[in-house]
């Protein structure tokens, strides 16, 4: 069933097996920046056990420095020209309410004015100065009423 080459044999067959090796990196410590030019100071620390442990001195990191701000900001211009139209809608809405106001007195006169006319010619044609154009003359004298009895 197997040929004849040992190296297919199940029970001749050496096995061998690899572990792999872990790599183990040492740690390093994190990198300050140092401006060209310049070179970082040495400090040296003595631990209460006596050792003495040396290495660069690490300034606190300095922020970046902001951009200068507007002597104004922008939420304060904006509410300023809010109120700019505003006042500018507010002024034309009172126009307007004067406008209409004075155009109701406007009408108001129109009407009594219309009505004072009117009234007078109703007026003159009633009472009229220029003779009579025809009709009965009533004389209304004192009457006297005695005792349910009209006496004329």
């Amino acid at each position: 069933m197997y040929p004849e080459h040992s190296a297919h044999r199940p029970a001749e067959r050496a096995v061998t097996v690899h572990q792999p090796t872990p790599i183990t990196h040492p740690p390093t410590a994190p990198l300050a920046r140092v401006q060209p030019g310049a070179v970082p100071s040495v400090a040296s620390i003595v631990l209460p056990d006596g050792r003495v442990v040396t290495g660069y001195a690490i300034s606190s990191a300095q922020p970046e420095p902001l951009a200068a701000k507007p002597p104004v900001s922008r939420a304060a211009v904006n509410v300023a020209l809010g109120g700019v139209g505003f006042l500018a809608v507010c002024g034309g809405l009172l126009l307007l309410t004067s406008f209409i106001a004075a155009l109701t007195a406007f009408i108001t006169q129109l009407i009594t004015l219309a009505a004072v006319i009117f009234g007078g010619w109703i007026a003159v044609q009633i009472f009229g100065a220029s003779g009579h154009s025809g009709g009965n003359t009533f004389h209304i004298r004192k009457a006297v009423i005695k005792r349910n009895h009209f006496h004329g």
